[in-house]
Formats: C-alpha cells, structure tokens, sequence
C-alpha cells in the first residue's frame, strides 16, 4: 500500500486502515477536537462509587482528563466550550450488552428470517443503530444478527457514516440440528443460513465457527439450550447442543482470537458452557452453586436479558402468546431474576440488555430494563447504572475505553435532566437528554 491508496483491508476481524504520513491508522469515529467542560450535575461515574454532587467533566480532545468535583477543577481557558447539565445527572453513556440490530416487530418465528429481503433487515438495522444512540446507548454488543450486518454496521458506524453505538459484532448464531433455532421443518427446504447455522456433531461446529471466522466477527454465538418461547420441543429446560459440539465451537473461535458466548437456561447448558470453556453466558437462567462457582472462578460475565421475559408475561396476551408459553417465561423470570441477585452479591460481572425488537420490547425502549433491575430484581440505582455501563464494557472486553467516567477514558457521557439517583425511569425517556456524546461529540440530545 502506498500513499494516496486510500483504504487497505486486513482480514478477519474486519479492519480498515488509512494511509497517513506513511503509517497505517485504524479508522475510528472522529473525536471532539478542543476541551470541552460538563459541569452543574452530579456525576455517577459508572463504578459503583458514590454520586459526586455538583461535580464536572472535561474532555479534551475526545478524551476525558478530569472528572469529579467541581471544587477540584484545574485551571481552564474561559473561552472553552461548556455544557450546563442544568442540575441534572452526569453519566457513562450507556452500554446495551445484547442488541439485536436486524430484529424488528417480531411477533412469530418467521419474522427473524424469513419474511424480508436481506436489503430492507440492512436499512432497518441502521434505523435501529440510530435510535439506540438516541437512547442513550453509546455502546452495544451484538447478541447476533441476519447475514453478516452488524459487521458492516460497525464499519458504518466506525467511520461516522451512520450514527450508532460502538458495536461488538456477532453475526450468525450456531445451534444444533432440531435445537431452538431450527424452525424451518424440510418440507419447506428453506435453510436457516441467514440467521444460524444449524449442526450435526463437531465437525460441523468447527466447520460453522470456521465460515463466521471469515466473515470477521468478534463473538460466536450459541445455543445450548432452548427457551420458554418454544415450549412443545425446545423449552427452557431442553438442551440444543451436546457437549462435544460446544467444545469444538470454543477450541475452534479460541484459535482465531474469537470469543464465544451462548444462550443457556437449562442448569446443564450452563454448566456445560462454563466447562467448555466460553467467555459470557447470555440468561443464566436457571444457575446452581456449581455453576457459580465456575463462572466466578473464570470471572465469566453474565447478561441476564430478564425484561424479555417480564414484558412477555405482562404483554404476551396482547401478541397471540399461548398461556402455556407465558407460564414459561415466567418460571424463567423468577429463576433469572433470583440467579441475577446470587451474581451480583457474589460479585461476578453483569452486563444488562436482551431481546428488543419484538413486538413487546421495541427498539427503542431499552432502558426499560434498568428500571425493571431496580424495581422488579431489587438491585440498587448504583449497581444497575455499574452493569449497563461498566459491566457492559468489560463484556465488550473494552473497560479501558468506555463504560466509566474516569480520566484516561474516551467521552462517551449521557448528560440527562434529572435525579437519576431518585428515579432511574427518567432514562426510559430521550426527551430529557440533554446530551448524548461519543468521543466528546455531541450526537443526540437537545444539543445535537
């Protein structure tokens, strides 16, 4: 690559370089050049330490260099550009730790992969991206999307082409053959490849992560076991994938660099994905001591996705749901939700998001799942706000970055009016936003 190539490709994971000065620069999302000064908020910074009362933020240069109280403050030029919270909170932006950017109005099966072109699941992906920005969510990781989206969503997003959260991507999902992502029955000989790949045994596990290898994801997802949704042949307590098959799925992503998560209910899957050796568990649903221990003993990180279930209970009548698939949700939402406080008071890491874009959680409403956290599950306002920021980040592995608002971390801040701290539910609305930034740049809010 010489000067005035303008983009050279490296392969999976996907990255784009441009030649500058003659060195190779990752492109990024471009910073806030300058300083710029947050202050007339209390700052909750996202590690679970105490609100700091009329506190301030500077960010230079897209990077955060002070952050505490405002009393403390070094000397800054006058003429800088400065942002009244008006009172209100000042606050990590927030992380969604299991988006699904190609899911929309799902109210049955087919919706996920078989009823729109892959051309209109891209446009409406980027629709997604942007409204979960708006919402406060400066970062998100996928929890698996149609085709191969997410990682060119990221590419987009990455180069300030559409605005949207800093992804960590995912792509197709894995799971075994008649497991719960195996709808399509063969008459119909319609395959599955847009959203999963279904196997037969580890060779083709090892086959499938191999094809995701090359389509430049960060994490592979699973399925392990079923969910409350499928109750006559995939419920919440039915295994979708053997030992041996999960194995070779995580020798196979460990090799190239990759991560590999899974969707585990059953105590088994659980068990079965911790033994094996992956590096998040999605739900932990129906989680026993041994399956704590593990996970604490790897420091596994967990996200619950319990809304989904609440919200399917409390709406599921409204979308066509049988009684016996809301009956199962809600055994899995006391068991998810009982599993979620043992994690937390253990002190293992956890991220919170799960499952929007169904006609019952739209894009849109995420941070309906802090307040259910706080009001439902029981955690603190601090814990909560410490596990969809922080604890999102170190799922994304990226808690050097993002996720906390300490010095030497990029800008991404969500500057709301407001007592966050007396109720966490004003996070639900995006009209009291004042400013949502990434990289000091304001993109939604008030003042976008």
């Amino acid at each position: 690559m010489g000067r005035g190539e303008p983009l050279a490709f490296h392969p999976a994971p996907f990255l784009f370089y441009r030649w500058d000065g003659g060195f190779a620069k990752l492109l990024t999302m471009k910073p806030q050049p300058g300083i710029t000064l947050i202050r007339n908020g209390t700052l909750i910074d996202g590690t679970g330490a105490p609100p700091v009362p009329d506190a301030a933020v500077v960010v230079k240069d897209g990077i955060i260099t002070y952050a505490g109280s405002a009393a403390g403050l070094p000397p800054l030029d006058p003429d800088i550009h400065t942002i009244d919270a008006k009172g209100g909170t000042i606050l990590p932006g927030l992380i969604e730790a299991h988006i699904h950017l190609t899911y929309f109005n799902v109210t049955e099966l087919q919706d996920l992969d078989i009823k729109y072109p892959v051309e209109y699941v891209t446009l409406q992906s980027a629709v997604n991206a942007k409204t979960s920005l708006e919402c406060g969510y400066t970062a998100a990781r996928s929890g698996g999307c149609l085709h191969n989206i997410d990682v060119w969503m990221k590419k987009a997003i990455e180069e300030d082409m559409i605005p949207g959260p800093r992804l960590s991507t995912s792509g197709r999902e894995i799971c075994g053959a008649g497991g719960l992502m195996d709808w399509n029955p063969d008459y119909r000989k319609i395959g599955m490849e847009g959203i999963v790949f279904i196997v037969n045994g580890p060779e083709e596990a090892r086959r499938a992560v191999r094809k995701l290898v090359k389509d430049g994801i960060e994490w592979v997802k699973t399925y392990p076991t079923g969910d409350a949704a499928s109750p006559d042949i995939n419920d919440h307590h039915t295994l979708c994938m053997t030992f041996e098959e999960m194995n070779a799925v995580v020798q196979t992503a460990h090799n190239h660099g990759l991560k590999v998560t899974g969707h585990c209910r059953a105590t088994e899957g659980i068990r079965n994905a911790l033994k094996a050796g992956y590096d998040a568990i999605e739900h932990g649903t129906f989680m026993d001591d041994e399956c704590l221990e593990l996970m604490l003993k790897r420091n596994v990180p967990m996200c619950p996705g319990l809304g989904f279930e609440k919200f399917s209970v409390d709406r599921g009548k409204e979308f066509g749901l049988s009684q016996r698939v809301i009956d199962g949700h809600q055994e899995t939402l006391e068991a998810g939700a009982e599993s979620s406080r043992r994690v937390l008071k253990a002190g293992g890491t956890i991220g919170l998001g799960g499952d929007y874009g169904f006609g019952w959680t739209p894009h849109g409403t995420y941070a309906q799942e802090l307040t259910f956290f706080v009001d439902y599950v029981g955690f603190s306002v601090l814990d909560t706000i410490r596990c969809a920021t922080l604890g999102g980040a170190k799922m994304m592995g990226r808690e050097s970055e993002i996720g906390s608002v300490e010095a030497g971390k990029l800008g991404d801040l969500l500057i709301v009016e407001g007592e966050v701290m007396k109720d966490i539910a004003i996070l639900e609305d995006r009209r009291n936003f004042i400013a949502v930034m990434q990289g000091g740049v304001v993109k939604a809010g008030r003042l976008a």
